[in-house]
């Protein structure tokens, strides 16, 4: 028996290698564009930049570095120089793909970065696998723009693995929808009438505000947000605002609030501030053809019928007053539990009259009072 030559002896302690196969190597150069690895066998292998991702213009030198350990998949045992070539991304690939069918099967939740943002939704890469988001699966609400997402870490699960077709679809909706009822069963086991919590204002419409209590949304009604009037929400609030509500109902799933705090009533007070007599000032805030409405302080108003703002006789309120114009007047009657207070002006030019007229001029004003009243009640439904 011939003893074997030392090249020989060489190549047969080297290990054969077949196209497909996946190795382990040791990385011992690196170069911007591909890097040399030392896979036991007489030939070293190259990876090059494309066989290792996706990512164009990648330099290698920043990833990768002599002395890394690295499992590759053989793609050509000879290319013709004599030369191994080597694929990483092909074998992340299959590996990706086996992640996300486990996945899928174990409605796994994946977290990866946006790499992409699409007229149609967001691409996302896990393990070398792309995945496609679409629009209506990144939010439980509707999104129109989508780039406030690029290059965020997201979560998701994936709702359709197809191999065949390489179609991956994520879905973030499903996970955030699940969070949201989660946050509303915790808000409401801890809520109750008369709380004052804490929420964000989530969009401002002509009728009234509604909160982000954390869980759930809370109306605040135009009718709710003062003491006073209200004329236009969106002049008081903007979308992103914090606020301290109050909970003046609870109803199922909707949550009634209020801005109506008791301590700052403006009516606790009112009887002795607007007792019978008193002389008091405001200003006209809006006529109707029966009367001019006083405001005394925000939240109060009172009525100055169109009989009382003058000695002589006058056709309708806004033929000697303004909106805005201040006036003093006598309080003439005052209800606590109807909120409704009579004033006078005419009383503060003459004699006080005869009981009897006084009598007949508190019945026209009351009468008239309820008749404003409920128009006013008519056109706020309305």
């Amino acid at each position: 028996m011939s003893e074997l030559t030392f090249e020989q002896m060489l190549e047969e302690s080297l290990k054969t290698i077949r196209n497909g196969e996946i190795v382990e190597g040791t990385i011992i150069d690196v170069k911007p564009d591909e890097a040399v690895l030392n896979i036991g066998y007489k030939s070293d292998g190259i990876l090059t930049r494309n066989e290792y991702t996706n990512e164009a213009n990648v330099d290698l030198t920043t990833i990768l570095k002599a002395g890394d350990k690295m499992e590759v998949k053989v793609i050509k045992v000879n290319d013709g120089e004599g030369q191994v070539l080597l694929s990483y991304k092909r074998l992340a690939l299959e590996k990706g793909n086996k992640r996300i069918q486990e996945a899928f099967e174990n409605k796994e939740v994946l977290k990866a970065k946006v790499a992409q943002v699409l007229d149609g939704g967001l691409s996302v890469v896990v393990d070398e696998v792309r995945v496609f988001i679409p629009a209506s699966l990144v939010s439980n609400v509707y999104e129109k723009d989508l780039t406030k997402y690029a290059d965020q870490e997201i979560e998701f699960v994936i709702s359709e693995y197809n191999p065949k077709r390489r179609r991956y679809i994520g879905d973030r909706k499903q996970l955030l929808v699940a969070k949201k009822a989660e946050q509303q069963r915790e808000l409401f086991e801890k809520i109750h009438i008369g709380d004052v919590v804490e929420g964000t204002v989530k969009n401002v419409t002509d009728f009234g505000a509604f909160i982000d209590l954390g869980g759930a949304d809370g109306l605040l009604h135009i009718s709710e947000m003062s003491w006073g009037r209200v004329e236009n929400p969106k002049k008081v609030f903007k979308v992103g605002d914090s606020i301290k509500v109050l909970i003046k109902d609870i109803e199922g799933t909707k949550i009634a609030l209020s801005l109506k705090f008791e301590d700052s009533n403006p009516w606790k007070d009112a009887a002795d501030k607007y007792a019978v007599g008193k002389e008091v000032t405001g200003k006209v805030a809006r006529m109707t053809d029966f009367g001019a409405f006083v405001e005394l302080e925000e939240g109060v108003d009172a009525l100055l019928h169109v009989s009382q703002i003058s000695k002589e006789h006058i056709e309708k309120p806004s033929d000697v007053l303004t909106v805005g114009q201040e006036v003093t007047a006598k309080i003439v009657d005052f209800n606590e539990d109807e909120k409704k207070i009579s004033l006078s002006i005419k009383a503060l030019l003459a004699p006080e009259p005869a009981e009897a007229d006084d009598d007949d001029d508190a019945d026209v004003v009351s009468v008239d009072i309820d008749k404003v009243i409920a128009e006013e009640s008519e056109e706020s439904a309305e």
